[in-house]
């Protein structure tokens, strides 16, 4: 995949949060209509005495959801853990693997925020924007914003409101389990993220390229979903 080079990582925090509000106002919050062949999530885990963090990207054919590709990067981040400031420390490792994925997929998957976030600009919009894809953030707890009473069925969601303003939903992606939080990563309607991540759920909380992923960064990805390095499109 290629990636575009939008700014320098070495800066300090007050500047991250100045390049946070200024590339927010280059996030697209429509798209075409996405027929797409080939889906991705992202991941990263951070394990170890030394906080070593592994990023995966998982590549899978729609609609079969079969894994195509699957391409990691190790490094220990450079910078802690902040709130608002996730995609600094994340993004350096996770672009790192996007660069060796052969596949290029039609819509990403982000385990974090899009503009569901305090500057519009989390970790979702940050890759959108450095890979020129639609992406969609599917975070597993709120960052900001609040939501009303949500029914107990699978793809009821609620809107997600921040100062008045929408930001993304909550959506139960499995009848009576905790809720995801979606909003728009970049180049993608909510309405339309909302559609993708049902389309692409397998009866667990999380949608199946975001769940990948997870098992991917972590060491832990079964056999059966292992990458065979002769499956291309």
């Amino acid at each position: 995949m290629q990636v575009h080079q939008l700014h320098r990582w070495d800066m300090s925090y007050t500047e991250a949060k100045q390049v946070q509000s200024s590339l927010a106002r280059k996030v697209i919050m429509e798209g075409e209509d996405i027929a797409p062949h080939l889906i991705a999530g992202v991941d990263i885990s951070t394990h170890g005495p030394q906080n070593m963090a592994q990023a995966a990207v998982v590549v899978l054919d729609y609609p079969s959801l079969k894994l195509v590709e699957v391409a990691t990067s190790q490094a220990i981040p450079a910078i802690p853990y902040i709130p608002g400031l996730l995609s600094f420390r994340e993004c350096p490792l996770i672009l790192a693997a996007c660069e060796k994925v052969m596949n290029i997929p039609d819509i990403m998957l982000v385990d974090g925020q899009g503009v569901a976030h305090p500057r519009r600009f989390g970790l979702a919009s940050h890759l959108g924007l450095f890979l020129d894809i639609p992406t969609v953030g599917c975070a597993k707890s709120i960052l900001c914003g609040q939501h009303g009473v949500l029914a107990d069925e699978a793809s009821a969601h609620a809107d997600l409101i921040d100062n008045g303003e929408l930001i993304g939903a909550a959506l139960r992606t499995r009848a009576k389990v905790k809720p995801i939080y979606v909003s728009v990563g970049h180049k993608i309607s909510l309405a339309s993220a909302l559609y993708w991540v049902m389309k692409v759920c397998r009866g667990y909380r999380l949608p199946e390229p975001t769940r990948l992923a997870h098992l991917a960064a972590g060491g832990n990805l079964p056999v059966q979903h292992r990458y065979q390095p002769d499956i291309f499109h």
